[in-house]
């Protein structure tokens, strides 16, 4: 582990931070809003429970009811943490481990009662007051322990503000229970200091947001109920809990689908009157899409259809969205016949039709615009590619996988333009397959080659004969071209995954986890998702880069 000496670095403590500021400039101002708002409040009714335990901190042991602990906070400036004391006032308490283990001899009855509990970190919320935190945030650490800190750690989690919580100190509610007394610091270090570092570093510079942190608030409530304690919350749901979800896949979808309803009652009202007479005025038009957005986002829900991440949806879905919507629809021919004063059903079932369009639209509006310059792209004259052209020898999921990557802008911006496949399956050939044409059989590959100016063959054929496999791949080198194997690449890789190359295993047989990756992936390019099978070779490659290194 990086470690350092002295004070933390000042390097790195006093940088601003010029992303959060675009990414949203009043988001600091709500939250310190919040976070003084909740410290006023929580002090005030928690103000009886202070005094009983003031009361039972006196009564248990002699010395102080408050402890000042030194910590790091915001920027790199110390300041003083207020808790209340759970050890004995003795002069090993404050000249022992920083840390407390399991069992620590220093830790009085009640004191053990209180970080059981969490309630001796309730006075910071006069720290979160002062302004030396906030309500949610990476802990506060002690300096003897940030100089552990890895610089660019340092730099991330130092120019927030320190939190009474976080996602870290949610999953290790129960740290003390994890560490041993005689060896606390030790394991400490090499154990749950690095999670703790990881996982706020995740916070900070991925998921800090103020809906985020009323999400980890109600975590950490949740985790101090006693039949709840000893649950584990999932890690991914500290990054993403109710409110978030709620926000990101309900909210802004019902918003959404309220403009695109709005627009259909419009357009649909406008055509309708350039045939017939249509006048029920704006008051009824309005309730008429709001009612529209409304059912349609309600049977989104019952459908599935919020789960979805529509930039990688498969076109299946604009089917489920024709059945969500025409039941939205009967259901305000429904409604509309018991509302002053109704529609005509011809307005209804033209305004669904619409917006079922406009639904499909603004959902799939990325895929649809890339696929429109996509196959502009490839009706322009072969004088106007960019890139090495490529031939993909094999028409199957293997070669569309291959054709999805090379032209993929963010693994290979610009660098492939892929001019067409082979296959010698009669059916394929001159067909369009996506968005490139089958232009021959393998038998035309020398002669392809030369006609296209061919740089690269990609051979893309997952299972086939040995003596077949030798005569393509004879006919390739005919042409002194590179020659890329997508095919056994592709398998590599998905042995590799997991880190557990399929040749260790003298058995010949691979683990079930890797078998059932690799049914996975398979899966994936027979079903024609190649965006996630790409997904996957990106992680892949973040994985193998990490092992070379």
């Amino acid at each position: 582990m990086h470690t350092t000496t002295g004070q933390p670095s000042s390097k790195f403590l006093n940088k601003s931070d010029p992303t959060s500021a675009i990414r949203c400039r009043i988001g600091p101002i709500l939250r310190r809003f919040l976070d003084m708002s909740a410290a006023v409040c929580g002090l005030l009714l928690l103000a009886p429970l202070f005094l009983y335990i003031s009361v039972l901190i006196k009564r248990d042991t002699p010395g102080p009811i408050f402890y000042w602990g030194p910590r790091i906070g915001r920027g790199g400036s110390p300041f003083d943490i207020l808790k209340f004391r759970t050890m004995y006032e003795r002069p090993q308490s404050y000249d022992g481990p920083k840390i407390t283990g399991s069992g620590d001899p220093r830790i009085t009855a009640v004191g053990q009662w209180l970080r059981d509990t969490k309630l001796n970190e309730l006075p910071q919320l006069w720290n979160v007051l002062k302004g030396e935190m906030s309500l949610v945030g990476p802990r506060p650490e002690d300096p003897a322990y940030v100089v552990h800190w890895p610089a660019e750690t340092q730099e991330l989690l130092l120019k927030v503000r320190p939190g009474i919580t976080s996602p870290a100190s949610i999953l290790y509610r129960d740290e003390e229970k994890m560490l041993d007394a005689e060896a606390v610091q030790a394991d400490y270090l090499r154990d749950i200091l690095p999670s703790k570092l990881r996982i706020d570093s995740l916070y900070v510079r991925h998921h800090r947001s103020v809906i985020n942190d009323i999400d980890i608030i109600f975590w950490t409530l949740i985790t101090l109920l006693p039949r709840l304690k000893q649950k584990r919350v999932p890690p991914h749901l500290l990054f993403w809990g109710p409110l978030s979800r709620l926000t990101s896949r309900y909210f802004s979808w019902f918003f959404i689908d309220v403009l695109v309803a709005f627009a259909a009652v419009g357009a649909a009202g406008l055509f309708w009157r350039l045939a017939d007479p249509l006048d029920v005025g704006i008051r009824a038009a309005v309730l008429h899409a709001f009612l529209g957005a409304l059912i349609f986002s309600l049977i989104n829900m019952l459908f599935g259809l919020a789960r979805i991440i529509w930039s990688a949806a498969t076109p299946g879905y604009v089917l489920a969205l024709f059945g969500s919507t025409a039941l939205a629809t009967a259901v305000l021919l429904f409604i509309n016949a018991r509302l002053p004063p109704p529609l005509p059903r011809g307005v209804l079932i033209l305004t669904g039709i619409l917006a079922w369009s406009g639904f499909v639209l603004v959902r799939y509006r990325t895929r649809l615009l890339s696929g429109a310059a996509q196959h502009w792209l490839n009706m322009r004259p072969t004088t106007a590619v960019y890139g090495e052209r490529v031939l993909i020898i094999g028409a199957g999921n293997v070669g569309c996988f291959a054709a999805s990557i090379l032209r993929s802008g963010q693994l290979l911006p610009k660098a492939f333009s892929v001019i067409g496949m082979v296959d010698d399956d009669p059916h394929k050939i001159g067909a369009q397959l996506g968005d490139y044409r089958v232009v021959g059989d393998t038998a035309a590959i020398p002669h392809l080659t030369q006609q296209y100016d061919i740089g690269l063959l990609v051979f893309a054929i997952a299972e086939l004969a040995a003596e077949e496999r030798k005569r393509i791949l004879a006919l390739c080198c005919q042409t002194s071209i590179r020659i890329i194997q997508m095919s056994d690449i592709v398998y590599d890789l998905k042995a590799r995954f997991l880190n557990q190359p399929v040749l260790m295993f003298s058995n010949g047989s691979a683990t079930d986890q890797i078998q059932n990756f690799i049914k996975e992936v398979d899966d994936l390019l027979a079903s024609g998702q190649f965006d996630q099978a790409r997904e996957r070779l990106q992680v892949v490659k973040q994985l193998l880069a990490l092992e070379s290194s």
